[in-house]
């Protein structure tokens, strides 16, 4: 598994590969170091990938997206970008670093933003499914997040911009690793922007409840559902959590998990005086943007380093957050009316989803972040037929097993009969019988 990004990126991934193991396959799961302890906790092999999620975070939070707002972020993107490249072949090949034991891939899983997978899958003449928490593959229906585009019209063609824009700024990067470590011929200029359908197969991992899948997208692409990872079991809330919990009514979660704040203070004092104008008790997650700095302790906040989602939403009334896929499901799980604040990227799509099934007020793009909006979305969570609303769709929820959709899909379309599980698990492959032309080269990084 090649996974690049935050935490958020990651853990469904996790959830996935344990399921793999449990039916008896081996999963190594390369991603950035900062993850290693994570990985290495839930059972599974790690291998570090190149990349820092803190500046790859950050990046995307400061140009709101992968193009550069200044000139001056270039350098900043490709080498990091460069550093993900360069480590996937080694990640693929090379023995564990640890143990020394050797590590040879029969299948490679990755999430689009691994750029320079497809081509490793290439050079080592394996399979590979792409599964990813927001949507690549051309529709229709919605634009691609990273676009800007607002008219239906554009919709289609928002993916292939996207596409080519990605594949302008790492093309060099992509043709010297094929050239000088791959051993394959390079790829033309225009490669990635010729045609519109990928033989790859896609793997969304949201609920098809909050967003079906959409008419256009063919077999090849599946809407497996959520995928979660247990945490709560294994967590002990510390005392002090527990007695303010009990102490008084159900609170807000407010937090902004791995994404950096540019005015934590500011935007710490903003959300107190929410809470105190509406009248609600909330917990404020630290998380990696610096919130909770405020003079004098308030009784009806909460601050928080670290908790999982999983225990801590069914705790709470509703929630605010930047909108991440991983996070907007865990509180949709637990039924909470949502706010999404988005950074970057996918996050205001779900928060545009999250709005139109009626579970939460329209999104507040970060900038845009205010008291007076806050308090607007705070009251807007709190009506009943909001709660009403997201009780039912959690309850949809509950029937889905989005790590079973998951593995059953990765079986469905990989090519060879050892797929096949063993008989005592009841995930069932089913191979395809179609040809496998898994290796294009008019796509180069597996976007659609």
């Amino acid at each position: 598994m090649l996974i690049v990004g935050t935490r958020g990126d990651v853990q469904p991934f996790i959830a996935i590969g344990k399921r793999l193991q449990d039916y008896g396959h081996r999963v190594r799961l390369a991603t950035h170091s900062n993850f290693k302890d994570f990985v290495l906790t839930a059972g599974l092999e790690f291998y570090p990938l190149g990349g820092d999620p803190k500046v790859l975070a950050g990046y995307m939070v400061k140009n709101k997206g992968f193009l550069p707002s200044d000139p001056s972020e270039i350098p900043i993107q490709r080498n990091q970008m460069k550093q993900i490249i360069n480590s996937l072949l080694p990640a693929c090949k090379e023995p564990d670093l640890d143990s020394g034991i050797a590590f040879k891939p029969d299948a490679i899983i990755a999430n689009p933003p691994a750029y320079g997978h497809t081509h490793v899958a290439e050079a080592l003449k394996v399979p590979i499914h792409i599964f990813f928490t927001m949507p690549w593959t051309p529709t229709s229906e919605f634009p691609h997040p990273l676009s800007r585009v607002k008219q239906s019209a554009g919709y289609r063609l928002s993916y292939q911009i996207v596409d080519s824009l990605i594949w302008l700024g790492i093309r060099d990067m992509i043709n010297d690793v094929r050239k000088k470590k791959l051993k394959l011929r390079p790829v033309t200029y225009l490669s990635s922007s010729q045609g519109s359908d990928s033989d790859i197969p896609h793997g969304y991992i949201w609920s098809p409840h909050l967003v079906p899948k959409p008419k256009d997208w063919g077999p090849k692409v599946d809407v497996v559902g959520f995928c979660f990872l247990d945490l709560a079991s294994n967590y002990e809330p510390s005392e002090s959590l527990v007695k303010w919990l009990d102490a008084g009514t159900k609170p807000i979660y407010i937090g902004f998990g791995s994404l950096p704040v540019q005015e934590p203070e500011k935007m710490t004092q903003i959300i107190v005086e929410a809470l105190e104008t509406s009248g609600q008790r909330g917990i404020i997650n630290k998380g990696w943007g610096g919130l909770g700095n405020f003079a004098e302790p308030k009784d009806f906040v909460y601050l928080l380093d670290n908790c999982p989602h999983d225990w801590l939403f069914l705790q709470c009334k509703a929630v605010v957050h930047h909108g991440g896929a991983g996070t907007t499901a865990a509180g949709l799980r637990a039924a909470c009316p949502t706010t999404i604040v988005p950074f970057f990227g996918d996050q205001l799509f779900w928060g545009e989803q999250v709005h139109a099934r009626g579970v939460g007020p329209p999104p507040i793009p970060v900038e845009e972040f205010s008291l007076a909006k806050l308090v607007d979305a705070i009251k807007f969570m709190l009506d009943p037929e909001v709660k009403q609303r997201a009780i039912e769709l959690a309850r949809s929820m509950e029937k889905e097993d989005g790590v079973t959709g998951a593995v059953k899909a990765f079986f469905r379309h990989y090519p060879h009969q050892e797929a096949q599980t063993k008989p005592e698990t009841n995930v069932e492959a089913e191979p395809s019988t179609e040809p496998s032309r898994f290796f294009s080269i008019r796509r180069c990084f597996g976007c659609s």
